[in-house]
């Protein structure tokens, strides 16, 4: 498995129902499709920080998605919403265990 992360820095606060939103609508769909897809994570954190965390099979795939992303930014023009690019960490997973999901 292969993993990508993406940290989002400078995220407009007053936009994140919007982006929560057009995650959802029409990122989602376009990663699942993706030959590969394992998995997909948005996090929201303080202080206009997002990340996200994609699980792929193999790195060709994992590459993909960020690929897809991108454009997907574009198409969307969320540049405003994201100003600064992602600062991106991928490599092969290690150690992977699934448990039970939590609620929030």
């Amino acid at each position: 498995m292969f993993a990508t992360i993406r940290r989002y820095e400078g995220v407009d606060t007053n936009r994140i129902d919007e982006l929560n939103r057009k995650v959802n609508e029409t990122l989602v769909p376009k990663l699942t499709k993706l030959p590969g897809f394992k998995s997909y994570t948005l996090i929201g954190a303080d202080h206009g920080v997002m990340s996200s965390f994609g699980i792929f099979e193999t790195a060709d795939q994992g590459s993909e998605s960020t690929r897809v992303v991108s454009e997907w930014l574009r198409e969307e023009k969320l540049e405003t919403v994201l100003p600064n690019a992602p600062k991106i960490t991928s490599g092969n997973v290690l150690v992977h265990k699934n448990g039970v999901p939590v609620s929030v």
